[in-house]
Formats: structure tokens, sequence, C-alpha cells
């Protein structure tokens, strides 16, 4: 998709009619004073790096587990990767830049240790309690599990940035949706984020942003492995294309350079298709307020049908090559049973957990919020730290590599 040159806003500073006004947010759930010295949502932002949960992402998986090797990327190095994205999308619509910085640098902060794979494992352990979904852990951690301040539980960020988290993909509440998570419910009850409307725009260059953010690296260290191969690249359209213009022009080019130039190509089509893409929503429905777009009833900022294509295709093909491949399954296979054995066992001993505020008043609780709490503790895990358990509670612990 075409974008129009001069409705970006680099170097302006100018912000958009439909974009969020840090001066003019809905607010926190509890009162507190204004800064001088920054916007609501810088302050957002800077919380939300500050935090233990941030910290952790270092630890845990994205694709490779950190015992494959130290240049794969880890949920950290995406989520810094999604938020530069998001960010440039967002001063070339004119939006509230430190907003989507802020929703892209949280929306990971609830996966569990090992990934999908740890998720998918806790989802169907906690079947009897609501099951498990990472979106309403990260909006359980920012809410209530950090406990950092004097005065509340949580960060106690503002309504724009909470709404972005929860409904960066959607409106929670519509047709197809399936079941509102409890903890979303739950939080929704006290401050009221609007779970049947889209999101801000700020929100949703966000959830953009990490769909073109995992497309590439995720082949990148894909190529890095050698599970996937320069050749096998051929099959993507988009790919075979970006790779015939790199070797056209650097014939002699040496590997590693040619995979960087192809994914930092990969990278610019695809963005500069969201801002087209997004210009021409915004030109037809013409909102006048952030609250237009979260009323508009669609997604403004997304890819064109070209490039929604060829997202589709990458993604079957990861799934093919790389997510679905023998060497990762038997990882993914054996960090699944690690789950399983520590949440049975934190189940029927929660003394082995370390936590003294996880295991806190949980004998007496019943088995469905006993089962909640063991959540909370398992997915703030480190891939480090659960194997570091499993191995002092049980005999054998599998490798993963």
């Amino acid at each position: 998709m075409e974008f129009d040159v001069s409705q970006l806003g680099f170097g302006t500073g100018v912000r958009a009619p439909w974009a969020a006004d840090p001066w003019a947010s809905r607010g926190r759930l509890v009162a507190e004073p204004v800064s001088p010295t920054r916007s609501e949502f810088q302050r957002d932002r800077d919380r939300i790096i500050h935090t233990t949960a941030f910290r952790r992402l270092k630890h845990k998986t994205q694709v490779f587990v950190a015992h494959e090797g130290d240049h794969y990327r880890t949920r950290l190095t995406h989520t810094i990767e999604v938020a530069q994205i998001a960010r440039a999308l967002a001063r070339a619509l004119k939006l509230d830049e430190d907003l989507a910085e802020g929703v892209a640098l949280v929306h990971d902060f609830g996966h569990t240790p090992f990934g999908h794979t740890g998720e998918e494992a806790l989802d169907e352990l906690l079947a009897d309690a609501g099951g498990f979904d990472h979106n309403a852990q990260s909006l359980r951690i920012v809410t209530k599990l950090e406990q950092r301040y004097a005065e509340f539980d949580g960060l106690n960020l503002t309504w724009e940035t909470l709404e972005g988290l929860v409904k960066h993909n959607g409106p929670l509440i519509a047709e197809g949706a399936g079941p509102v998570p409890e903890p979303i419910v739950d939080y929704n009850s006290r401050h009221d984020l609007w779970l049947a409307t889209h999101s801000g725009l700020e929100a949703q260059v966000a959830a953009i942003a990490d769909d073109i953010a995992y497309n590439t690296h995720d082949i990148d260290d894909g190529l890095r492995s050698g599970l996937i191969t320069l050749e096998m690249l051929e099959e993507l359209p988009l790919l075979a294309r970006l790779l015939s213009e790199v070797r056209e022009r650097y014939p002699k080019l040496e590997e590693p350079r040619l995979i960087h130039e192809v994914m930092r190509r990969q990278i610019t089509k695809m963005v500069e298709d969201v801002i087209g893409t997004a210009q021409a929503n915004i030109a037809e429905i013409k909102p006048q307020s952030a609250d237009d777009v979260r009323h508009a009833g669609r997604t403004m900022a997304h890819f064109s049908e070209e490039f929604v294509a060829a997202d589709r295709n990458i993604k079957k093909f990861l799934y093919r090559h790389l997510y679905r491949h023998p060497d990762v399954m038997r990882v993914r296979a054996n960090a699944t049973s690690i789950v399983r054995d520590l949440y049975a066992a934190f189940m029927a001993d929660p003394g082995g957990m370390g936590d003294k505020h996880a295991r806190s008043g949980i004998d007496d609780l019943p088995v469905e919020l006993r089962a909640r709490k063991v959540r909370d503790y398992l997915a703030g895990m480190t891939d480090t730290y659960a194997v570091a358990a499993h191995r002092r509670l049980f005999d054998h612990t599998p490798e993963l590599r």
C-alpha cells in the first residue's frame, strides 16, 4: 500500500486529532498528582520498564530456549524490537509515541516460561479454573502482582495503557470472541475498559508491530539455527523478491550480511504498508478523536490485502519449518513436562514455592483459588528459574537442548 509522505508526522511534533491526548487521560484507578516533568503516558512507560516483570523477560523463551545459544531472541529482545517498530509507526501517523511504546513494552508480561509451550501447558492444567491467557495475566501483573508502591498494588497505569494492553488485538466482547478471561472481568468491574470497542490507534500499531517483529525475527533466528535455509525462502514470494534484490545489488555478499539486508527490507516493506493502509482508513473514516477510532467498528492500523496474504504465508512457513520442527518439538515436549511437574508439585505442597507471598494463605483456599495462586507463581517464572526449581524438587530434569 502506497503512503502519503506529506502526511507523515516525522519531525513535526504534531499530534493528530485521532491520537490519544496524554493531558486528557481518563485517569488511573487510584488518583495521583500530575507530574510536572512527564506526561501521563511517559510515566506509564517508565513504570513498566522498572518492573520485575520486565527484567524477567530477559530469561523467557521466544522460540529457542536460552540453552541453545546467546544470539537468539528472548522475550526481552523481542519486546524491545516491537517497541521500536510501534514507536516508528506512531510517529508516522502522528500518534502518542509514549503510549504506543508503553503498550508494546507491556504486551508480553504475562507470558510463561518456555514461551507458548508453557502457556499451552498451563491453559490445559487450569481448564477447571478458567484456563490461562497471557494477556489477562499481563493485566493481573500490572494491576495486582507487582507490589512496589506504598499506596496501591500493581502499577496504577492509565486507562489508555490498560485498555491497549487488553484490547490491542480487538474487542473482547464481540461475536465469536469467546469468554472474557476472569482477571480481565475482575478488573473491568472496578475500572471499565470498554471491552466491546476497539482500542485506540496507539495500541493498534503496537499489535501490528508485534506481527512485523516476530514474522521477521523468527525467520532470522531460524536461519541462524540452520532449521531454515535461504533456499527455503523461495517458497515465500515477498522474501524471494527481497532476496533476489539483495543478491542482484550485492552479488558477493557473505551470508550473515545477506540475511540482515533481507530482514531489514522485510521490516521496511511491512511498516510502509501499514502506514499507507492506516492513512487510507483515516482518510475514509475521518476520526476527530481517539474515541472515534474506538467506535469505528474495525481496526484501522493493519496490513493491506497483499500483505495480509504475505503475513499468512510467512506464519504457515514458520509453523511448518520452525515451530513444528522435530528438534523444536522435542525441546517443547521436555518443557511441557517441567511445567506439568511443577504445577502438580505446588498444588500438592505449596511450601515448595519459594516465594512467601505466593504461598501465603494458600493452604486454606478452595482448589480453584489455589490453582490460580500456583498459576501466578508459575507464570512469573523465567526459563532458568523453572529449570532450577524442577532440579530442586525432582531427581531428573529433562534436557532443553
